[in-house]
């Protein structure tokens, strides 16, 4: 009579195989992400449902292409966060970084009279510099990514004040810059082309995130980093590969951002990443790391531009206008800590 054989149990290194295979989430996950993604589209729906009869002026063609134009920027800056938020970490220079890519755009192209597509291409490879610093601060130094990013925040705050000597720097020579963002694409409709580009970083990143190795280990690491480790992934290696990915990200809104106000601005780009990280977590990403949809965050940027569009539509206070926007943030992380405690 032969004993049965007990299964093996199963250890770090299997169970962070499995997550990695499965694309780290657990059973019956994409069930509570897409239900979050319909709440958030429904929120959404309902917001513009209630600025539309608010205002006769809020649904009308040219306010919802400028709706898209402003969520344009601050959603590309957010669709780069998406991946550092379901690793667990944060990025809290993606604001100043941006305007510091701004400047380096207008030092490529003014100062220095680059080509455009050369200071273009250089302007978002400075985004992915500053990404890659934050990552081996983080990875290799060991040093919080609250902190890390709060550093770089200042420090490229500061550069942006040095390099352009406290002034705007103006693209008077390059006026072909201007089109990247402004240039409308659709004749007798204003539709601009960095609208366009938006939808095309979406794409981009969904694709990232849900069908390449990529995304598998952002999931991983944020779900469980010690066994992603025990289980043969560089952790460290990618997560600077994660950093310098949101770094491109970064450094194309700088571009887009610069070509809309056709100058660099230095002295901008504070709280920029406080409404990136809020349209991630409205989405449905966790701050706690492992969950997150780029489709959400989609979601998420529409929304803030949405909210801040429509409350000036209908006259509301500057002031009030920011409560409004902090209580939708501090509604979102409240929701988020609710999801986890369920789960």
């Amino acid at each position: 009579m032969t004993t049965p054989t007990k299964p093996a149990p199963e250890t770090p290194s299997t169970s962070a195989y499995a997550a990695i295979e499965g694309g780290a989430q657990p059973r019956f996950a994409w069930v509570r992400g897409s239900l979050q993604q319909l709440l958030a589209a429904a929120s959404l729906i309902v917001i513009v449902l209630f600025f539309s009869f608010a205002s006769p002026h809020f649904f009308t063609p040219n306010n919802l292409v400028s709706i898209l134009t402003a969520a344009t920027v601050t959603g590309i800056l957010a669709l780069g966060t998406t991946f550092v938020i379901i690793t667990g970490g944060i990025d809290l220079s993606i604001g100043t970084g941006m305007v510091l890519c701004g400047v380096m755009a207008g030092v490529f192209l003014t100062y220095w009279g680059w080509p455009l597509w050369l200071g273009v291409a250089a302007t978002i490879l400075f985004g992915a510099l500053i990404g890659l610093v934050n990552g081996v601060n983080i990875s290799v130094l060991g040093i919080p990514p609250f902190i890390a990013t709060l550093g770089m925040m200042l420090i490229a705050a500061g550069l942006s004040l040095v390099i352009s000597g406290t002034k705007p720097i103006y693209f008077k020579e390059t006026p072909e810059f201007q089109q990247i963002m402004n240039l409308s694409i659709i004749p007798g409709m204003r539709f601009p082309l960095g609208v366009v580009i938006f939808i095309v970083m979406i794409v981009i990143a969904g694709v990232l995130l849900g069908r390449t190795i990529v995304g598998r280990y952002t999931f991983s690491i944020g779900s469980n980093e010690a066994a992603t480790a025990l289980s043969g992934v560089n952790v460290r290696r990618w997560k600077i590969i994660i950093y310098t990915m949101a770094g491109l990200f970064v450094g194309l809104a700088g571009v887009l951002s610069a070509s809309r106000l056709s100058s660099a601005q230095p002295t901008g780009g504070m709280g920029l990443e406080l409404e990136a990280i809020a349209a991630v977590v409205i989405g449905g990403t966790s701050l706690q790391g492992g969950k997150g949809s780029i489709l959400g965050t989609v979601i998420g940027a529409l929304i803030m531009a949405v909210l801040t569009n429509g409350l000036r539509i209908i006259s509301v206070p500057q002031e009030w206008q920011s409560v409004a926007v902090g209580v939708v943030i501090l509604v979102a992380v409240y929701l988020d800590m609710l999801r986890r405690r369920r789960a």
